[in-house]
């Protein structure tokens, strides 16, 4: 099945704004104790590798707007397949610092095609 990567790009920016409403008001600890919301960000992250790893087969040139692209899919092949070994403090830096810009990111190449 071929992939529309604008429609992947959707996706992705999508799960990021719920990422933010997920924490939104809640301290570190809050989440580290928040089982079901650490589950719901855990989710979105790996929608958004596995719609920046669809990309990456499709169109490639796109990802090159998006910094640490091969990062963000190898996070969410740890969250996936890995489970046993992510860190809560790792998630929660990546919420804080990364999904920000990224969520940036995406949103001007949506806004450029």
């Amino acid at each position: 099945m071929q992939h529309d990567p604008l429609v992947c790009i959707e996706d992705a920016i999508a799960a990021c704004e719920l990422i933010l409403q997920f924490v939104n008001g809640m301290t570190e600890e809050d989440f580290y104790t928040d089982n079901k919301t650490k589950a719901a960000v855990e989710r979105k992250i790996e929608v958004i590798g596995e719609a920046l790893n669809r990309i990456k087969i499709i169109d490639r040139n796109t990802l090159v707007k998006i910094d640490g692209w091969r990062e963000i899919i190898g996070f969410r092949n740890v969250i996936a397949h890995g489970y046993d070994v992510v860190e809560d403090s790792i998630v929660w830096a990546s919420i804080v610092t990364d999904i920000p810009l990224l969520l940036r990111q995406l949103q001007s190449i949506q806004n450029s095609d």
